[in-house]
C-alpha cells in the first residue's frame, strides 16, 4: 500500500462515488483485544471514546502500529484543544488480524463495543469490515473505515462511513494509467477476495473501454491462501501480455518471484494499495524498477508523519493514517455539534461536520471547535482534504496517489492525473 517520504502530488478525483449497495470484503484476519489506551469510562457518562479496529497480526499487520499511533495523536490534539464537550476523550483498540481469522475479527469488535464507544474507526480491510460491520452498526455505533475500498460498501448502512474513496475511483484511475502507458494486452493476477475482484472489475471495464485487451484474469482468480503460483504464471506468460496487474496482499512476494523466474517482465507490473509498499527487502535490486502502483487517499505530510512517529518511532509505513486521524476528528466534532457523545448523536451529525450543510471550512479540531461554539456550520478539511460525505457516506471528493518503483524497489511518487467516476 503506500509510499515514500518524497513529495507527492496527489491525484485529486471528484467522486460522486457509485452508490452500489452490496456485500463487501477486503483482507481479513485475526483479532485479539489489546488496547491502545484503555478507555474505562462509558460514552453515556459524557466521555467521548474512539475505538480502533486495526490489524497487529496477519497479512496486514504492517498497518496497525501506525494507525494506533495516529489514534494517540488525534487524542492529544483534541484534548489539547479542550476535548469534547469540555472533557478529555479516551481511546481503545483491538487487533482484528486479517479476514482469514473471522473469529478474531468478531471478537475484536466485541472487545471494543464492551467499552461503549462513541465511534469505531476501521477496519482498513474490506473483508474484515464485512465480518464486523453488522455487530457495530446494530449497536448504533457509527463505523468509519479509513481503508476499506470495496465498491460494494457505498450506501452499505446508515451507520457506516469511510474517509477513503471506493475502488470505483482507484480502479478507474489505474485503468486510465495502464491505457495511457500504451499497454495493448493486459494480464491480471488477482486473489479471490471482494477487494480484489471488485477492483479488478473496475479496471477491466476502464481498460477495455480504452481499447486494451485483457488476455488473462478477467474471470480467473487465485485463492488468498495460495503459495504456489507456477501454473498461474505459466498461463500469464502464455498470454503474451504487454504488462501484468497484480492485485494482492502479502501473496505478492511469491507471485512476483515466480513471474521473474518464468521470464515475465517485472519492470512492467501494475499494483494497487494492497501491495504498493516498500519491497526493498523482498526482491533483488531493480526487480520492480519502473513498475507502477496506485494508492487511494492522501499521502501524509512530512509534519504529520513526524507527529505520528512521536508516538511510535518505529513506524515507517503511514498507509491510511491521515484517514484514521480525520475519522476521529470528524466523529469528535459530530459529538460536539450534537451535544452528546453517544453513537446515535455522532451518526446524526457526521454529515454536517464533514460539510454537507455547506459550512465554513476549518482545517483542525481546534479551529472547527471554535466555529461550533460560535454556532456556525462547519466543513472540516483535515489531513485528507476529502469532500463532504455524500448520500452513500463516501467522500464526495478524494485523492489518489500514483507511485513508480525505483532501483531499490521502493515506491516513489511519480505524477498526478485527474480522473472521475460517474454516478452509477
Amino acid at each position: 500500500m503506500k509510499k515514500s517520504n518524497s513529495r507527492k502530488t496527489l491525484i485529486t478525483i471528484t467522486a460522486a462515488a457509485a452508490a452500489l449497495t452490496m456485500m463487501l470484503s477486503g483482507c481479513g484476519s485475526s483479532a485479539s483485544g489489546s488496547s491502545a489506551s484503555t478507555a474505562s469510562s462509558k460514552s453515556d457518562s459524557g466521555t467521548f471514546i474512539a475505538a480502533g479496529l486495526f490489524p497487529l497480526t496477519g497479512s496486514m499487520a504492517y498497518l496497525g502500529p501506525a494507525n494506533i499511533a495516529t489514534m494517540k495523536l488525534a487524542q492529544k490534539d483534541i484534548n489539547d484543544a479542550g476535548g469534547v464537550l469540555g472533557k478529555d476523550i479516551e481511546i481503545t483498540s483491538a487487533d482484528t488480524s486479517d479476514a482469514d481469522h473471522a473469529d478474531q475479527n468478531t471478537s475484536a469488535a466485541q472487545s471494543v463495543l464492551a467499552k461503549n464507544p462513541s465511534v469505531v474507526v476501521g477496519p482498513p480491510s474490506s473483508s474484515v469490515v464485512k465480518n464486523t460491520y453488522k455487530q457495530v452498526t446494530s449497536a448504533k455505533v457509527p463505523m468509519i473505515s479509513s481503508g476499506a475500498t470495496s465498491t460494494a460498501f457505498s450506501g452499505l448502512n446508515d451507520y457506516f462511513f469511510r474517509t477513503i474513496p471506493p475502488d470505483t475511483v482507484q480502479g478507474a484511475v489505474l485503468g486510465q494509467i495502464i491505457a495511457q502507458d500504451g499497454v495493448k494486452n493486459l494480464a491480471i493476477a488477482v486473489f479471490n477476495d471482494e477487494y480484489g475482484t471488485s477492483l479488478r472489475d473496475v479496471v477491466v471495464k476502464t481498460v477495455e473501454d480504452a481499447g486494451v485487451k485483457v488476455v488473462y484474469g478477467e474471470k480467473d482468480t487465485f485463492d488468498p491462501t495460495e503459495t504456489n503460483f507456477s501454473s498461474m504464471v505459466t498461463s500469464i506468460k502464455a498470454s503474451d501480455a504487454d504488462a501484468t496487474l497484480v492485485i494482492a496482499f502479502d501473496q505478492t512476494v511469491p507471485l512476483v518471484k515466480e513471474l521473474a523466474a518464468q521470464g515475465v517482465d517485472t519492470h512492467k507490473l501494475y499494483m494497487t494499495d494492497g501491495n504498493t509498499v516498500d519491497h526493498s527487502e523482498d526482491f533483488e535490486s531493480g526487480l520492480l524498477e519502473g513498475s507502477v502502483g496506485t494508492i487511494p487517499g492522501a499521502h501524509p505530510t512530512d509534519e504529520f508523519q513526524k507527529n505520528v512517529k512521536s508516538f511510535n518511532s518505529k513506524v515507517t509505513d503511514f498507509t491510511y493514517t491521515a484517514e484514521t486521524y480525520d475519522a476521529i476528528v470528524l466523529a469528535a466534532l459530530a459529538a460536539q455539534k450534537g451535544g452528546a457523545t453517544d453513537g446515535e448523536t455522532v451518526q446524526k451529525n457526521l454529515m454536517a461536520v464533514s460539510g454537507s450543510t455547506k459550512g465554513e471550512e476549518c482545517d483542525s479540531y481546534k479551529a472547527c471547535l471554535a466555529l461550533l461554539k460560535d454556532g456556525k456550520e462547519i466543513q472540516y478539511k483535515g489531513q485528507t482534504s476529502i469532500g463532504a460525505f455524500n448520500d452513500a457516506h463516501d467522500p464526495s471528493s478524494a485523492s489518489i496517489g500514483v507511485y513508480k518503483y525505483d532501483a531499490d524497489n521502493k515506491p516513489v511518487f511519480d505524477h498526478s492525473q485527474e480522473g472521475s467516476v460517474p454516478t452509477a
